[in-house]
């Protein structure tokens, strides 16, 4: 499934099926993955992007990373 657009925060949502199962990934502003979870199956992966996308449109792109463990931007 391709990546979700941006949030206001700039921050997405990626679903993906592999070759070891289902996982989410965070894509920063940056196009990096920031952070991926590995999900037991399809309706898992699903529910935890929906609840990710809610997050990063409602917090800031500081509020998002905190709460999410994310770390800063890498500057330079």
């Amino acid at each position: 499934m391709p990546a979700a657009a941006s949030s206001p925060n700039g921050f997405s949502v990626d679903v993906r099926r592999g070759q070891d199962g289902w996982s989410v990934a965070i894509v920063d502003p940056a196009g990096v993955d920031a952070s991926v979870r590995a999900c037991r199956d399809e309706v898992e992966a699903h529910t935890y992007a929906s609840t990710v996308r809610q997050h990063a449109y409602w917090l800031s792109e500081e509020q998002f990373r905190r709460y999410y463990r994310l770390s800063e931007p890498q500057e330079g």
